[in-house]
């Protein structure tokens, strides 16, 4: 993971038995993936609003408004969650009312074959908005996320 002290994490915190919107990024029409993560996600004790494949960020951002959940958890599959991800929390972020409301994004982010730009593109994401970023990372990175307190660490979630 890269390392930056210029990089500090947020003060948000998710609470249990809250409201978690789980959802992909615009071009990505994948299901499986946000089936499993609203299935771990309701086991761990969230309400869990699924908005299926290929949201629209417009959507997202009408539906993160609505409902103010205590997170929202960005799946990408398809090596478009770098771009669209970028997007989207920057759409997300210009909310005033989603100040508050925790961000990750994790799964195949990239395609790029270069370490130097893989290794920037969780940067970048935590720069945009994310509060944790699972490059490549499955589900069980969510997990130890929400069982360390949604503490940004090194080891689970990167620099922020």
């Amino acid at each position: 993971m890269i390392q930056s002290d210029s990089l500090q994490p947020r003060a948000r915190t998710v609470t249990p038995g809250g409201t978690v919107i789980v959802s992909t990024v615009a071009s990505d029409a994948h299901t499986w993936n946000l089936v499993f993560l609203q299935l771990l996600l309701e086991e761990a004790g969230y309400d869990v609003v699924n908005l299926g494949p290929c949201v629209p960020d417009e959507l997202l951002v009408a539906e993160c408004v609505r409902r103010d959940p205590t997170m929202l958890v960005v799946s990408s599959v398809n090596g478009h969650g770098y771009s669209d991800g970028l997007r989207v929390v920057t759409k997300l972020r210009a909310r005033p009312e989603l100040e508050r409301t925790v961000m990750v994004i994790g799964g195949l982010l990239g395609v790029s074959e270069s370490p130097e730009e893989r290794d920037r593109q969780p940067a970048d994401l935590y720069r945009a908005g994310f509060d944790a970023v699972f490059a490549g990372g499955g589900a069980a990175d969510l997990k130890r996320y929400l069982e360390a307190g949604h503490r940004r660490t090194p080891e689970l979630a990167g620099p922020r």
